[in-house]
């Protein structure tokens, strides 16, 4: 019998554990820090040994294979003594990949990924295909398979997942943009992020596709050093393509072998240039899979976005109170700025991945009349915009933040929270940042 040694015991940890349960693995879950009580409560259920707050190395080390969290760096110590006994070490999607036949989509990039992958998701769903949408949104892909193996999987994916992948292969993958983020974990160096992106292509072949944002940069040039050996099918906002989309007089044009899908885009239910983009990825996927051009265009016109995006809360004494805590980097805090129609006072601030907020001073300048700052360490936010708005207040729990928000903002203007940064030092997660914010609107 095979060992499977977890480290972690979050989303990933847990359904690659029940996974390799279910495929007779002999399994072991070893948490760094604290497990909760609800997955101990299944693991032990499912006679699955586990421990917490830290690694037992004789226990670890006599793995077979590895599945490591997302969430730990490979300089963590347990994993570079793996390294060294050669013990292979691995994401959860490589493992979950072995045990489906199914056709996988799987979309990346650092914005965007997660309407991407829901708006596709939806899409394929209304077109009547048995599909699961997963990864890093929602339930892990070894959960999904562990609890019913689908002919399709939509999988949100993120750098650190592709980081441990050997063989993963997508039939269809997304890059939505590259712009820097995580830089913390990638040594500072922006080459290695956009390396980390692109391995969502490396095993594909000529039958595979790969579809990406022809009008980013990055991309762009990162193509000319990436040898991909999939069918490419660019999406562009600015010029027409032979093959893959493009707009034209309010049209969505998709090219496929020499086939013409044309739709009406003035009917999308999301607003702004990037979920344009958001939503020709997804109907490109959707076209690749043979989903009828009247299917997409209603599910397209249909649908309302994703929980902790632009997510307008409630409008209260006229003003809107908006949740963006999806925003974990300053590109997505750069769209949710560049939408802002009104004033606005801007909730900013928490776990520093590296950012320069270089580019978001001409739309501070231009839109926000205040900055209430949320972290633990607020110094290089202040840094940055101290001269450019008249008001800065530093606040460290969302209460706070939300109760000095409604004093400053009047009539006809906007609170965003928008925090451009991870959420760990004073949140669990995104999703916790998000719901604690609409939870103190709720209550003014």
């Amino acid at each position: 019998m095979k060992r499977l040694v977890v480290l972690g015991a979050g989303e990933s940890g847990m359904g690659t554990a029940l996974l390799g349960k279910q495929k007779k693995y002999e399994v072991f879950v070893s948490d760094f820090g604290k497990i909760k009580e609800t997955n101990k409560d299944v693991l032990t259920h499912l006679e699955i040994e586990w421990e917490e707050n830290g690694h037992t190395e004789a226990k670890v080390l006599s793995a077979d294979l590895v599945m490591k969290s997302p969430g730990i760096p490979d300089t963590a110590p347990i994993v570079q003594k793996l390294l060294e006994a050669n013990i292979l070490v691995i994401s959860e999607i490589e493992f979950a990949a072995k045990f489906t036949e199914a056709v996988l989509v799987g979309i990346t990039g650092s914005n965007g990924k997660t309407t991407t992958a829901t708006l596709t998701h939806q899409l394929l769903k209304d077109g009547g295909l048995d599909v699961a949408l997963g990864g890093n949104v929602g339930t892990s892909f070894a959960g999904l398979i562990a609890v019913k193996d689908t002919p399709h999987y939509v999988l949100e994916l993120s750098s650190f997942q592709l980081d441990g992948i050997v063989e993963f292969r997508p039939h269809i993958a997304v890059l939505t943009n590259i712009t820097p983020d995580h830089l913390d974990r990638y040594d500072h160096d922006f080459s290695k992020y956009i390396a980390a992106k692109f391995r969502i292509a490396m095993n594909q072949g000529p039958e595979d596709y790969f579809i990406y944002d022809a009008d980013d940069a990055v991309i762009s040039e990162a193509l000319e050093h990436h040898s991909i050996r999939s069918q490419l099918l660019p999406f562009s906002v600015s010029k027409p393509l032979e093959q893959g989309a493009y707009i034209e007089n309010d049209q969505l044009i998709i090219t496929l072998q020499q086939k013409q899908h044309i739709m009406p885009i003035n009917a999308l239910g999301l607003q702004g240039q990037h979920n344009t983009k958001n939503a020709m990825a997804a109907a490109t996927v959707a076209t690749l899979l043979k989903i009828r051009k009247a299917t997409i265009r209603e599910s397209l016109s249909n649908f309302q976005g994703v929980e902790h995006r632009l997510e307008k809360v409630l409008k209260i004494n006229n003003v809107m109170y908006v949740n963006d805590s999806k925003a974990t980097n300053v590109n997505a805090t750069f769209y949710a700025l560049d939408s802002m129609e009104t004033a606005t006072v801007w909730i900013v601030g928490g776990v520093d991945k590296g950012n320069d907020y270089t580019s978001l001073l001409p739309l501070v300048n231009e839109k926000v009349k205040a900055i209430i700052c949320l972290g633990v360490d607020n110094e290089k936010i202040i840094r940055q915009f101290s001269n450019v708005v008249d008001m800065m207040v530093e606040t460290d729990s969302m209460h706070e933040a939300v109760q000095v928000a409604y004093r400053l903002a009047e009539r006809g203007e906007t609170v965003l929270l928008s925090p451009a940064c991870a959420s760990f030092d004073l949140f669990k997660n995104y999703e916790d940042r998000g719901r604690q914010f609409k939870e103190a609107v709720r209550h003014l």
